[in-house]
């Protein structure tokens, strides 16, 4: 009988010979320590990039609108010439022997407020950059006195209509009740009364009292601007029930969020979940709100001053330029067509920031 194996095919793997095939490195297995070594991507110390939080992103898409980087810069170039600009442009040019008023420095003729009769509605010069009005007074000197009016009446009122509407709308939305009627029949009363016309009315029957009375204040008072403090008064107290009806919408719909109502769970005050949690979430709504009030502001301004009920002479403010200028409109247009100019890019530019504001923090306008 054959004793060898029936499976002579099997051949132990002792017999079996080296190949001289050369298996390449990469294919050739290796330990899972050296593995993970000698991957090309790991790197232990790099850490990942951290999303963006939703306000960087709405931030991200602010710098992307055109539009409204444009108009910031407009804006900030604005400001600087309504701060910085007179104290340079005072500094500019040298003494003028005046027929009338004698030897005549820069600082003086190059103020706002200075009349010199003999150079009456003159174009622009070396001398005065945009010319002259129909009193002999500095158009650019003036327009940087305006605007610089226009802008703290402006930040005046934004201030009090952020004050006022963001605290009666977050504790009307929040609370309800009593506080809640009151401010919804209010914001009726105040939406169904024209605001011009209250600011007429009041400005009419104030103004007298705030030109005696207020004069008297250095800063505020001097020059003509005693109605400032109550023209401010009175556009932040038409502007600020708007404010509160945006602030009580958004209010209502925060307070049902799941966050406040964990918030609660965990034992955090009502005083807390507002201060914590509800105003850091207005950012937006506050922020596109006074963007957009303050073109209104400005133009309530100015259109109180057209009507020789803001800001008197020898003040200085757009409305009173064009007002003034409506008078040489025929002989001497340029008067008019500078302080108007300049309005209408202070309305436009304040506008297409608002919008891009609106565009880059409302979380429905994805890219």
């Amino acid at each position: 009988m054959d004793t060898k194996d029936t499976n002579s095919e099997f051949i132990s793997p002792e017999t079996i010979p080296p190949s001289n095939t050369i298996v390449p490195p990469e294919f050739q297995i290796q330990p899972a320590d050296a593995l993970i070594t000698t991957l090309p991507d790991a790197q232990p110390d790099k850490k990942a990039k951290k999303p963006l939080t939703p306000l960087q992103e709405s931030f991200q898409r602010l710098r992307r609108d055109v539009r409204a980087m444009t108009s910031i810069s407009v804006i900030i170039l604005f400001i600087l010439i309504a701060i910085v600009g007179p104290p340079i442009y005072q500094r500019i040019g040298s003494v003028y022997q005046s027929p009338i008023n004698g030897p005549v420095s820069a600082s003086v003729y190059h103020g706002y407020s200075h009349q010199e009769l003999s150079r009456t509605d003159e174009g622009p010069s070396a001398q005065f950059w945009l010319g002259t009005d129909s009193l002999g007074r500095d158009m650019l000197a003036r327009l940087m006195q305006g605007m610089l009016i226009s802008i703290l009446v402006a930040i005046a009122v934004e201030i009090i209509d952020i004050i006022l509407g963001v605290t009666i709308g977050v504790l009307a939305g929040f609370y309800g009740g009593w506080l809640d009627q009151f401010l919804a029949r209010f914001t009726d009363l105040m939406f169904a009364f024209p605001g011009l016309l209250f600011l007429i009315l009041l400005s009419s029957t104030l103004g007298p009292w705030a030109d005696d009375n207020l004069s008297k204040i250095p800063v505020l008072g001097g020059n003509g601007n005693a109605r400032l403090l109550l023209i401010s008064l009175g556009l932040a107290f038409t502007v600020w029930p708007l404010m509160a009806r945006y602030v009580r919408g958004l209010t209502l719909q925060l307070k049902e969020q799941q966050f406040i109502e964990a918030a609660r769970t965990n034992g955090t005050s009502n005083v807390g979940i507002i201060l914590r949690h509800i105003i850091p979430n207005l950012f937006s709504i506050v922020i596109i709100a006074s963007t957009l009030n303050i073109v209104n502001t400005i133009v309530g301004e100015a259109g109180l001053s057209v009507l020789n009920l803001g800001v008197k002479d020898p003040g200085s403010s757009i409305g009173l330029m064009i007002a003034a200028g409506t008078e040489t409109i025929d002989s001497h247009p340029w008067e008019i067509l500078v302080p108007t100019l300049a309005l209408a890019i202070i309305v436009v530019a304040f506008s297409f920031l608002g919008d891009g504001l609106r565009d880059a923090f409302d979380p429905r306008s994805k890219d």
